[in-house]
């Protein structure tokens, strides 16, 4: 069908046509007239509404536009950004147009940020990229191993003047300080080493709860990890707090609040001691300082190891029998059907579910996690993503 040839008012009307005839599926005709599913809708409800009328275009001018910004207040706007040693953002740039100008109510914020923008008075702020929020409410713990946290305290420097990042790892309801880690960076490896003594000793927790850092969570889909996928592999459920919610791991920062209160200000211990030193920290907090919260008893009489032990050999990632089981390839691809689903890198080689819950539509998961949902409609030469 030669469309360039076509006026867009033809091409509508032959679009109706063959719509009103019933085509196989309405992205079959969609995808025939090289238009998406969002426009073809809109052009069948403004023929339902209107007729061939309502084919035709509209104007994209804004249905309300009460009045335009004067010439002397969009120079006002302008002189006041330049005006004194700061710059003046839309809010304080507003109230000084009230008054300068008291008898005319000033633009909105978002004008004043238009204007100052098409005059390349605003610099354009690089949009940062956050990990996603836990998707579910944090639970509490009321036995030792149903929850463990963990976090990196804030970095200092020795006496040596290398940097110390100590990593601690914690039982939630008896306050067990299980690991208390003089570490050299944060990467995955490393806290990982960590992690496997600990659960080697102690066994495996139900859960884990850590804030959003490095190595714990990634921008990766539903933020996960390598240590988080590693945590999942070995039946553990990684929590995370809300960003800026620190008291979420309130447990957590009060024992920070306590091991750096005998750290030396300015740290003058050299790095061979610095371990020394947090492992007499461990000794007293757990076996010999009593908890008030504790009813004055120590973190290490009120907890016992994990019955699950620390498997020798990882697992890898099951599911129930009505769910489709497939690795994701090298660049964390998984093909299925002919589909191919881009779950992430970080995801590489990993066992991924598709559960299928309506007709060509599937939830992409792993373990528990629900990466999210795909629909094949949406598909783009078989390829889609999240």
């Amino acid at each position: 069908m030669p469309w360039r040839e076509l006026k867009p008012m033809d091409l509508k009307l032959l679009f109706i046509a063959d719509y009103i005839k019933g085509p196989p599926s309405f992205s079959a005709l969609c995808q025939a007239y090289d238009i998406s599913r969002k426009t073809g809708y809109k052009w069948v409800e403004r023929y339902e509404k209107e007729g061939p009328a309502g084919l035709e275009e509209h104007s994209r001018r804004r249905l309300t536009q009460e009045w335009v910004v004067p010439l002397a207040v969009r120079e006002a706007i302008i002189e006041l950004r330049g005006r004194g040693e700061t710059e003046p953002g839309p809010k304080k740039i507003q109230a000084a147009l009230l008054e300068r100008f008291p008898d005319q109510a000033p633009p909105s914020k978002t004008s004043i940020y238009n204007i100052l923008k098409k005059a390349e008075l605003v610099k354009p702020r690089r949009l940062r990229q956050r990990v996603a929020v836990y998707p579910k409410p944090l639970q509490k713990a009321d036995a030792p191993n149903q929850l463990f946290s963990a976090d990196y305290k804030g970095q200092f420097l020795t006496g040596a003047g290398v940097w110390c990042y100590p990593l601690t790892i914690m039982d939630h309801a008896s306050r067990f300080l299980l690991a208390c880690h003089s570490m050299a960076n944060t990467n995955f490896q490393e806290t990982q080493a960590v992690f496997t003594q600990v659960f080697r000793e102690h066994g495996l927790p139900e859960r884990i709860r850590t804030d959003n850092g490095v190595p714990f969570a990634s921008k990766g889909r539903a933020g996960l990890s390598q240590l988080s996928i590693w945590w999942l592999r070995l039946g553990i459920i990684p929590e995370r707090i809300a960003p800026g919610r620190p008291e979420q791991n309130g447990r957590h920062e009060r024992m920070h609040r306590t091991l750096k209160s005998t750290l030396p200000s300015p740290p003058t211990v050299a790095w061979e001691a610095q371990q020394r030193h947090f492992d007499r920290f461990r000794q007293h907090y757990n076996y010999e300082r009593l908890h008030e919260a504790l009813e004055q008893k120590t973190p290490a009489s009120c907890y016992k190891p994990s019955p699950r032990q620390y498997p020798e050999k990882l697992p890898e990632m099951t599911y129930p029998s009505h769910i489709d089981s497939l690795q994701a390839d090298c660049s964390g691809i998984v093909n299925c059907r002919g589909l191919r689903v881009y779950v992430g890198y970080v995801l590489k080689h990993q066992t991924i579910g598709l559960e299928q819950v309506e007709d060509g539509i599937w939830d992409v998961i792993f373990g528990p996690i629900i990466l999210g949902r795909v629909d094949v409609r949406d598909a783009s030469d078989g390829y889609v993503t999240l």
